[in-house]
């Protein structure tokens, strides 16, 4: 019996996936500025700079700088029509509908040869706490062939008026291909309770949890634990600043959480040779660092890739504060 239910879990990811590589291709069809923009994937530029243990990958995409630089300020966003709401959207835009509250969109500014936005239908903000549920139900159906990202208002997210994630080809985030090796590189810092295993990350260029179970209840009660402490040290009466990366393998989910303490780095705000335009989301925090100019592309090295991960990460004393929190929560 549970065979059989595995073998219909799998079937059904695999639908879901194939209906989303199957809109992509048909939004390829019927709308220019969409292929264009994935035909310019060819001429993306890529370097990888190794820092100790870790490979960082730099990714030069000119059509990123509509999201690297997005003004999310209230002013703006109050100011501007929500590019996400369903009677926005371009009438070449097509949706896959999703259960009864989220559409899949394919993204017209793509990082990856297939990159989606998950919409939920209403005009809600970013939250992922009540939300957690349905990235871990989305990574599932999805988990077949591909990732699911989420981007708090205040470190990535281009939209942060609208609850929305995003999904692109599995094992593309260089983290994704990483885990093993920063489980073996962090194995002093792993916590083992019933079915789910948390593993401390420290060994990286920016603090993290990896959060490890077959069993979606005990997931939600440890990011339960995690957000709530993190909000006692955060501003008051909005999210906790946050990335995650969420994959479903082998009947299990896999979340990658990175808690921020800020959404730029100082170098996005410097003039001159000095300035680097870049705006660390899900993807740079998992070690893509996306750069929509070239000169930022040729000119980065590593003190200012581990100076811009040191910023934008959690203190040393804030994660020490989390991870004591679901340490005595698991105990």
């Amino acid at each position: 019996m549970m065979l059989n239910h595995m073998k219909d879990n799998n079937a059904e990811s695999a639908l879901w996936s194939l209906a989303a590589s199957k809109l992509l291709e048909e939004q390829k069809t019927s709308w220019s500025l969409l292929k264009n923009n994935y035909d310019g994937l060819s001429n993306v530029s890529l370097r990888n700079i190794p820092i100790g243990n870790i490979e960082i990958v730099l990714q030069y995409n000119p059509a990123r700088i509509y999201s690297t630089a997005a003004d999310v300020s209230p002013t703006k966003i109050n100011s501007r029509p929500c590019f996400l709401c369903l009677n926005n959207l371009p009438p070449e835009q097509k949706a896959l509908e999703y259960g009864k509250h989220y559409l899949i969109l394919c993204n017209p500014y793509p990082i990856f040869e297939e990159h989606f936005t998950i919409v939920h239908k209403k005009h809600i903000p970013q939250n992922i706490l009540n939300n957690f549920d349905d990235l871990l139900d989305i990574t599932h159906k999805l988990g077949f062939r591909y990732n699911v990202f989420y981007n708090g208002p205040q470190c990535g997210a281009s939209a942060p008026d609208h609850l929305h994630f995003q999904a692109a080809t599995k094992n593309i985030i260089p983290i994704e291909k990483n885990i093993a090796q920063i489980k073996t590189l962090n194995n002093k810092n792993i916590l083992t309770k019933e079915k789910l295993e948390i593993t401390f990350i420290e060994e990286y260029l920016s603090f993290g949890f990896l959060f490890e179970s077959k069993n979606k209840n005990m997931l939600l009660d440890a990011f339960k634990i995690l957000i709530r402490a993190f909000k006692n040290i955060s501003t008051p009466n909005e999210e906790p600043m946050i990335n995650i990366i969420s994959l479903f393998e082998d009947e299990m989910w896999r979340v990658i959480i990175f808690p921020r303490q800020k959404h730029r780095p100082s170098q996005y705000f410097e003039t001159g040779n000095k300035q680097i335009i870049v705006s660390p989301a899900a993807v740079d925090m998992g070690g893509m660092i996306i750069l929509p100019r070239q000169e930022d592309f040729e000119k980065i090295n590593e003190s200012d890739i581990v100076a811009i991960y040191s910023q934008v990460t959690i203190t040393k004393e804030f994660y020490e504060y989390l991870k004591k929190k679901l340490t005595d929560s698991f105990k």
